[in-house]
């Protein structure tokens, strides 16, 4: 079982987690994951966010916010335009994003409740795990893709080494897929906040106001970040376009440096079609955004294990480093 935030008594906010501490805790929304492991020159793979009512009549709320735009994301520009997403949203590593987006338009193709439909826009997100993998071999296939998709469920969200995070580093930590979730109280009701990253970007790891430095040799301070926050709070496309900002925002709790060629996006989507909420009822979302991101790449860190990869080089764990024992070991109640 891999290692969380809550289990070392991280405490992020005050806000109490879901059942699953994951973006599957918001009701419709399944995570799957494709692992691509063939040591020593691959480590890569697939992973899908899978809302499961969305359909060619029924697109759900949705927006992004690029925090720098070096990525790839392909759909982004009609997500922007429409606020709205048609199909899962699958992410994996840089060179394959292209053949994933082609395997998604034939499992939609596939989709009988797709069958008049003559037009997708297949949102795929990624992020460059060259550092470990041989990226250019651009190993992802169709079949992949559709095992991802196939293996999404709604239950715990496997974290660390794992789909689209077996090869990425943050921090330099090896680092990968988190995941973390937030019930908040909108006027009287419940609702979740639950995201999911692949985190692949650089900076100086940043621990409640600690900071932990990672051994060398470390990636170049660039990469990329994708975050999917999902909810089920009544917002509209334009709301979601302001969560989406602060779930990037949330990267700098923990050292991201926003470098040049760092692509860091959002997505924020919602599984509710209600009327959306007045703009001044929506600091709660805001607040579980802003704890949901910053737990859930401490998951993916924590979560990871050691990975030596291409060309000999290394992306060390976390928990592998005497850092990081020297941080339990002063650290003494780190709930804020």
């Amino acid at each position: 079982m891999s290692l969380t935030a809550a289990d070392v008594g991280l405490t992020i906010g005050k806000l109490p987690s879901g059942p699953h501490n994951a973006i599957t805790d918001v009701t419709g929304i399944a995570v799957g994951h494709r692992t691509i492991h063939r040591p020593p020159t691959i480590h890569t793979g697939v992973t899908a966010i899978v809302p499961r009512d969305i359909g060619p009549d029924a697109p759900i709320r949705a927006n992004l916010f690029a925090g720098n735009g070096f990525g790839k994301l392909i759909g982004a520009t009609q997500l922007a335009e429409l606020g709205q997403l048609e199909s899962p949203i699958l992410l994996t590593a840089t060179m394959s994003a292209f053949r994933a987006a082609d395997a998604l338009v034939g499992w939609l193709l596939d989709d009988p409740r797709f069958a008049d439909v003559t037009t997708f826009n297949p949102v795929v997100g990624e992020c460059n795990d060259g550092y470990l993998s041989h990226i250019r071999a651009r190993p992802v296939r169709e079949v992949d893709v559709r095992a991802a998709l196939a293996a999404a469920t709604d239950g715990p969200v496997a974290q660390g080494n794992v789909g689209a995070g077996t090869g990425t580093g943050a921090l330099g930590f090896k680092a990968g897929i988190g995941s973390a979730s937030r019930v908040i109280d909108v006027e009287g009701r419940s609702h979740v906040v639950g995201g999911l990253v692949q985190a692949n970007f650089g900076g100086l790891l940043r621990i409640g106001g600690t900071t932990i430095a990672a051994p060398p040799p470390t990636p170049p301070d660039d990469g990329s970040c994708m975050i999917v926050i999902a909810t089920d709070a009544p917002v509209d496309a334009r709301q979601l376009g302001r969560i989406a900002r602060r779930a990037v925002f949330g990267l700098g709790r923990v050292g991201a440096s926003y470098s040049h060629g760092s692509g860091d996006y959002a997505i924020a989507l919602t599984t509710s079609t209600e009327q959306p909420l007045p703009d001044h009822r929506l600091d709660p979302v805001f607040a579980a955004t802003l704890d949901v991101v910053e737990e859930m790449v401490l998951n993916a860190l924590l979560a990871a294990t050691t990975v030596t990869g291409v060309a000999g080089r290394r992306l060390t764990a976390l928990t592998d480093t005497p850092q990081w024992a020297e941080f339990l070991a002063d650290r003494g109640d780190c709930r804020r």
